[in-house]
């Protein structure tokens, strides 16, 4: 279990160091890690205004829970898109590469792009599940 642990920082130790190197890849994680993160913000600020502004209360414990959760909904959506988009990418450009010499590996490959957008579609559920689910 541990050298698989190892396999895998190194991997991504790797990946993240090639797309860091190309300033076309690194303007956009940036740009995208930096409007999640305001995204979230703004979002948790405007609800717990909401809040404030409907019960007439000043900021309580249960409105800073709620702009905590709001948060952490936010960015869950934010790094797991960054995350999918990523794997979309790599995994489409393999894909289509893979398509072009062997036609019979479609279903294959398209199998291998599906599974990188499901990891948006968990972000999205985890936010929905620490919005709505979780007690404040």
């Amino acid at each position: 279990m541990a050298r698989l642990n190892e396999k895998f920082v190194e991997g991504l130790s790797i990946t993240l160091h090639e797309a860091w190197r190309r300033p076309k890849y690194r303007a956009i994680m940036l740009a995208v890690v930096i409007a999640s993160a305001l995204l979230a913000v703004a979002t948790s600020v405007a609800l717990v205004h909401a809040q404030t502004a409907a019960t007439g209360d000043q900021q309580t414990p249960y409105t800073m829970a709620v702009l905590g959760k709001a948060i952490g909904a936010g960015l869950a959506v934010g790094l797991a898109g960054i995350g999918g988009g990523y794997a979309v990418g790599v995994a489409g450009a393999s894909a289509i590469s893979a398509i072009t010499e062997k036609r019979e590996v479609f279903g294959t490959a398209f199998l291998f792009v599906v599974l990188g957008e499901g990891i948006a579609i968990y972000g999205l559920l985890v936010a929905i599940i620490v919005a709505f689910v979780l007690p404040t």
